[in-house]
């Protein structure tokens, strides 16, 4: 056979690579991000229910203390439990180091700024700081009380 007689053929190029199935890369990326996606939503419902449940606790204290107080009248008890239940609060809801160390007009700045009021600083608020150093403090419950539940529901 002669060489100018042979039928040569045209180079054959390989296939274009599919797109499918991805490389093992693209699938751990997938995996990743459905991953990270399902840890964000959980970290964002645990520390929404942390949250509301801080909020959920706090108006329960406040009602036990409205109870109490109506059975024992006495309001220089009634001054230090909404103290403890306010520090308790911030100390469940705010970094510690916001508010843990605050006292008198910096503590009352403090919870004006959740409320964006000045009723702490300026208002009946105020007899959280005075009321324990008094003798006999006279305080208007009611509104004391208002304020309180306003605060909590205030919160972020």
């Amino acid at each position: 056979m002669p060489t100018d007689t042979l039928e040569l053929r045209d180079i054959h190029l390989p296939d274009s690579v599919s797109w499918w199935p991805p490389a093992i890369g693209w699938w751990l990326v997938l995996l990743s991000v459905i991953l990270l996606s399902i840890l964000a939503f959980w970290l964002r419902k645990r520390w929404l229910k942390k949250q509301r449940s801080a909020k959920v606790l706090a108006h329960k204290k406040l009602e036990i203390i409205r109870e109490e107080f109506l059975k024992h009248k006495d309001q220089k008890l009634l001054i230090e439990d909404l103290s403890v239940l306010f520090r308790r609060t911030c100390l469940s809801v705010f970094p510690r180091e916001n508010s843990a160390g605050l006292t008198g007009e910096k503590w009352l700045m403090f919870l004006d700024d959740v409320m964006q009021e000045k009723r702490f600083s300026e208002g009946i608020g105020k007899s959280l700081v005075t009321a324990p150093y008094e003798k006999d403090p006279k305080v208007d419950v009611d509104e004391l009380f208002t304020l309180c539940g306003d605060w909590i529901e205030a919160l972020p």
